[in-house]
């Protein structure tokens, strides 16, 4: 079966994808406690990140790695709210890029966000590394 990277429409696509979703982060008053600047990058790196995730290139495990974004979670104190903002701005994001609107590929990507938000999160709070969610490498999403 084709990649959810392929399938979604590969770099580009996903590029678009995260630019859309990262300006919705940016202007939202809840969100943008979590986002609070715009950081050069910041899209490449979510690309990098979803891309893998989807079956694409592994440009985030090469460039930055894992402990990377466990890194860059630490210390912000995710709220269940924002957890939450963060998903739905990711769905709209993705009529907005002119996604693909197949079901089973929707379903996977919320299924993709609302793990990886859950992630975030727990490392968000984590003071100890015995704390933080134990995933410790890009995760593989399929259909």
């Amino acid at each position: 079966m084709e990649s959810l990277y392929a399938f979604a429409g590969g770099d580009e696509a996903l590029h678009r994808l995260e630019e859309i979703f990262y300006d919705k982060a940016l202007a939202d008053p809840v969100l943008s406690q979590v986002f609070p600047e715009r950081r050069p990058t910041h899209v490449d790196h979510l690309t990098w990140f979803t891309a893998e995730s989807f079956g694409g290139p592994g440009r985030f495990s090469r460039e930055l790695g894992f402990a990377y974004l466990i890194d860059q979670h630490r210390g912000l104190r995710i709220t269940d709210e924002q957890r939450q903002l963060f998903v739905e701005a990711y769905l709209e994001a993705l009529d907005e890029a002119g996604m693909p609107t197949d079901e089973k590929f929707r379903e996977a990507v919320r299924r993709h966000v609302e793990f990886g938000s859950q992630v975030a999160q727990q490392n968000s709070h984590a003071e100890t590394d015995e704390q933080l969610h134990p995933l410790r490498e890009v995760p593989h999403w399929t259909w």
